[in-house]
């Protein structure tokens, strides 16, 4: 029997935070206050930046909150995240909101993934399914935003095409 659209991302968000895990693995103490120029975030930032937002946009899906919404699209980012902990902080909370992710779809009924969200306030119109699957994109977009900020701090970061060597 073919997977249902919420195992499959289920399974998607495990791989790439499987992914993420490799790069988060490069990131020193040194590095979290780094950032290439002015306007961008420093690496603690965009560690920051990714479970707040995730936990942000499972609450919309999931429970019907536009919390983070609401303070987030009219005040921007700093409205929502808070002040950045050290690396080994940052770290736990993104493995805690991935687990609590995981836990809290894989609960709900497979037919949630079709309902929908809407705050035309916001101007936000989603299905659930839409929502989930962007906290996948979302991860994977700043993943790779890590791994340009480790190859300019001369890290070394994996490459997501090369297959690593048979053991």
């Amino acid at each position: 029997m073919p997977a249902t659209l919420q195992e499959f991302f289920l399974k998607q968000k495990e791989a790439a935070r499987k992914r993420s895990r490799e790069v988060f693995a490069l990131i020193r103490p040194e590095h979290m206050a780094w950032k290439p120029e002015a306007r961008a975030l420093t690496v603690a930032e965009t560690l920051r930046h990714l479970w707040t937002s995730e936990e942000g946009v499972r609450r919309l899906a999931l429970h019907g909150d536009f919390s983070y919404q609401e303070a987030r699209m009219p005040k921007g980012l700093s409205a929502v995240m808070g002040a950045p902990g050290n690396l080994e902080e940052e770290l736990q909370h993104l493995e805690r909101v991935h687990r609590e992710t995981l836990a809290e779809v894989a609960a709900r009924p497979p037919e949630i993934l079709d309902e929908e969200r809407a705050n035309p306030a916001l101007g936000i119109r989603r299905k659930v399914s839409v929502l989930l699957f962007s906290i996948n994109d979302h991860e994977i977009h700043h993943r790779a935003v890590l791994m340009v900020y480790l190859r300019m701090l001369g890290r070394p970061a994996p490459e997501p095409f090369i297959l690593p060597p048979k053991s």
